[in-house]
């Protein structure tokens, strides 16, 4: 039997533009997100569901506000690639490669810097200094997708079963249990 070969690919936009915000307020992002919460961080996304202009040019555009200390956990975009870019404070960035590897890249961002998260990988921000820190992420995709890891494994609704959990993280039962209770 011959081998058989297949292509895929996303095709082009099938319009120039579409029309755009009807308030200009819906896709601003001149305003600090509110950073009190778990994980000292808020993350303000423009895509395609604020901006309909958005529509068909494969890009939407992120702000993160951190606390002192705050942190974007670790997370992954299945649909889009991120580049951030840090305009305020220090952040230590990184991400993992994929299976069976499983390096971990990082780097301390300074304002101006820039580093880029490849498509699906976990990554994370985290602030290390005692005062806020802004970036900006644009990512490749119109609605590139979130799924924070801690929220997904723990989160889940309903939940995992926690003697899956029990195996797949070495975890005693009544952490992962009590982890299940707090997402």
């Amino acid at each position: 039997m011959p081998a058989s070969y297949s292509s895929a690919f996303d095709p082009s936009p099938l319009q120039d533009l579409c029309v755009a915000i009807d308030d200009p307020k819906d896709g601003g992002l001149n305003k600090p997100g509110n950073t009190y919460n778990r994980v000292g961080s808020n993350v303000t996304t423009v895509n395609v569901d604020q901006i309909p202009g958005l529509n068909t040019l494969g890009i939407s555009l992120v702000r993160i506000d951190y606390a002192p200390y705050g942190e974007n956990p670790p997370h992954t975009h299945p649909r889009g690639t991120e580049i951030l870019v840090v305009v305020q404070g220090t952040l230590y960035v990184g991400f993992v490669t994929s299976n069976p590897e499983n390096c971990l890249i990082t780097k301390i961002l300074y304002p101006g810097d820039v580093f880029v998260f490849p498509i699906g990988l976990i990554h994370f921000q985290y602030n290390v200094g005692n005062t806020p820190a802004v970036a900006f992420a644009g990512l490749s995709s119109q609605n590139a997708g979130v799924i924070t890891i801690a929220n997904a494994v723990f989160g889940s609704n309903p939940p995992i079963n926690p003697d899956v959990l029990t195996k797949a993280v070495q975890l005693d039962k009544n952490v992962v249990t009590h982890l299940q209770s707090i997402f």
